[in-house]
């Protein structure tokens, strides 16, 4: 009989074998359940992630333009603030340099003021009076000073407003430069996409830069630059009234005080002529008298010589008649007459030496009140010399002189400053 060859180890079984080329089909089927789960999920996800980058592309794109449209509104809204505060800063030192100019036309009256009470210290004697005029002056003096400290205080007023006119004009254009970087970076950005040669990975570029803000606090930034700006253009507006009505009411006050000054001053003059023609009459005819009372002394003189030869004859005549002799020596009535003749001549004469003593007297007098005349008549006219020297010397303040002196060009008294030098 022969010998079957068997392979040696373990057999299984045809259930065994059926059981595992079922489980193989299982396995086989279940990896491909889950593969084709796979697959369906990453196609799932390869369309949200394409849908979710690109609309966040989009999302990023939109909010860069209206960032770029909030830049652009705030840009535009600054560099119109900024333009109107460079208006206002001109239209400053347009009225600082007019109120410089009305300060240094200051300058003129209170020289002559003084010049004018200079010169009439002048005078002599009795006509140096504190009078109106004296009075006018020295007030339009205190008017001046008064005008220069109120010039200069606007003055003062107008270069700090400038001064904080150009530190908000610096703020608004450094905020301005700002903006326009800003913008530049988020258009350069917007302009960016997924096949910009320029793009690149970064490293952290998440990251907070240091120095950053908030939006509201950027927004708080530029709003209060221009509100800021506003309202020191509306103080600078204000004192700008202020200044223009200061320099009205200073030129009025300056030309009513000239002007009260002037009257004063001419009226002072025609009294000092009334005066003078008083006085000049007054010593004609004290000059007339002394010359009608010079030829009445001299009569008078001569009437006292005529009477002495009437005299020496009646004395004579007593004294010859005394030689009478005897019974012939009578006082008969030629002895009377002779002797009433003689005591007539003595009291005539006596009469005549009284009345020429009384008119010399009177002629001493009436020639040392003719000195005085004639000092006082000096002192009149160098009095009305001066006042005229005095209205001479006031012409230079009229429009005429004035308009010449101001097409010199005029030397700021107050410190000035170019614009933006604060930086």
């Amino acid at each position: 009989m022969a010998t079957l060859s068997m392979k040696p180890g373990l057999r299984c079984r045809v259930p065994d074998w059926e059981n595992s080329n079922e489980q193989i089909s299982e396995a086989a089927q279940q990896r491909r359940h889950i593969s084709h789960e796979i697959r369906q999920e990453g196609r799932a996800l390869r369309n949200e992630t394409v849908n979710k980058t690109g609309w966040d592309e989009y999302d990023s794109s939109r909010r860069l333009s209206d960032r770029i449209n909030d830049i652009a509104r705030w840009k535009k809204s600054l560099e119109a603030c900024a333009q109107e505060v460079d208006a206002e800063i001109d239209a400053l030192t347009v009225a600082k340099e007019e109120t410089e100019r009305a300060l240094a036309a200051t300058v003129l009256p209170l020289e002559v003021s003084a010049e004018c009470l200079t010169l009439r210290e002048g005078r002599r004697g009795n006509e140096l009076v504190s009078d109106p005029v004296e009075a006018q002056l020295k007030k339009e003096v205190d008017v001046i000073d008064g005008a220069q400290r109120v010039l200069q205080q606007r003055i003062d007023q107008a270069f700090e407003q400038l001064c904080l006119l150009q530190e908000a004009h610096h703020q608004l254009i450094l905020d301005l430069q700002h903006k326009m970087e800003a913008l530049d970076v988020d258009m350069s950005c917007l302009s960016l996409t997924v096949t910009s040669p320029e793009i690149s990975l970064k490293p952290n570029p998440t990251r907070v830069p240091p120095g950053s803000t908030t939006p509201q606090q950027w927004e708080q930034f530029s709003h209060y630059n221009v509100t800021r700006a506003k309202e020191e253009m509306q103080a600078s507006l204000q004192l700008r009234e202020n200044i223009s009505i200061t320099r009205a009411q200073v030129q009025n006050e300056l030309e009513a005080q000239r002007i009260a000054t002037e009257f004063t001053l001419r009226k002072r003059m025609h009294h000092l002529e009334q005066a003078l023609q008083e006085l000049q009459w007054q010593l004609k005819t004290t000059q007339n008298e002394i010359t009608d009372l010079e030829g009445d002394i001299r009569g008078l003189e001569r009437d006292m010589q005529a009477k002495m030869a009437p005299l020496k004859l009646v004395h004579t005549r007593l004294e010859n008649r005394t030689k009478r002799p005897g019974v012939d020596l009578c006082r008969d009535e030629v002895q009377y007459g002779l002797v009433e003749e003689a005591r007539q001549l003595d009291s005539t004469i006596l009469a005549l030496k009284q009345k020429l003593a009384q008119a010399q007297d009177s002629l001493q007098s009436l020639q040392h009140h003719e000195a005085q005349m004639l000092e006082d008549l000096s002192r009149k006219q160098e009095a009305l010399a001066l006042e005229q020297r005095s209205m001479q010397t006031r012409h230079r303040l009229t429009p005429t002189a004035q308009s010449d002196a101001s097409s010199m060009p005029v030397v700021p008294l107050a410190n000035s400053r170019g614009r933006l030098q604060l930086a």
